[in-house]
């Protein structure tokens, strides 16, 4: 039978290591997803990935079950990669044509670009419309893109994404509304 992931807390905090085991296999591809998403690069987002379990493994014994665990991990890994970007504010770019050097990294890629029977054409506008599009998000403040990959590539509400990012929901309303007015000026020559 399928534990609950409050069950497998209360486990996990009295020290069974296959119940925190089970809790990162629920949520680490959604989480590597998310850091993906917001930095590009494969390697950082392993970095970050690690970081969070780290943080989440060190953390979970103070988990008071106020929140739903998932809210409590997305909530470490936003902040773990607002931190990142605050501390690298270097444009990350993917070069979508470096190999990836790992099965794992590749199915990221695969599911990013994956084939889709495109003229070689298409396939090579789609991909500089692609890094248009990161540039652009890429000059958004750190909360403002946080709060944007969240709502349109992770498909979360504005109430769950003020939850992560511990704000209130106006608070992520006009991080949104910044952000697409930011990014229609800066996308304006693709879609006009």
């Amino acid at each position: 039978m399928l534990q609950t992931d409050s069950e497998l807390i209360i486990k996990a905090q009295k020290g069974d290591a296959l119940a925190f085991e089970e809790l990162i296999y629920r949520y680490d591809k959604n989480v590597l997803s998310l850091v993906f998403k917001y930095v590009r690069d494969p390697d950082e987002a392993k970095d970050l990935y690690q970081d969070v379990f780290l943080r989440v493994y060190r953390g979970l014994k103070n988990f008071e079950h106020r929140s739903e665990f998932s809210t409590w991990l997305f909530r470490i890994a936003t902040n773990v990669c607002l931190t990142y970007k605050s501390r690298h504010k270097k444009r990350m770019m993917v070069s979508f044509y470096d190999k990836p050097e790992d099965e794992h990294e590749e199915n990221i890629f695969e599911s990013t670009i994956a084939d889709t029977g495109l003229t070689p054409d298409k396939k090579l506008e789609d991909i500089e419309t692609d890094s248009k599009i990161q540039s652009a998000l890429d000059n958004l403040s750190p909360k403002q893109k946080m709060s944007f990959v969240l709502k349109h590539y992770e498909g979360y509400k504005i109430r769950e994404i003020a939850e992560i990012m511990d704000c209130k929901e106006g608070t992520i309303k006009k991080y949104l509304f910044d952000a697409v007015q930011k990014l229609r000026l800066e996308l304006a020559a693709i879609y006009n």
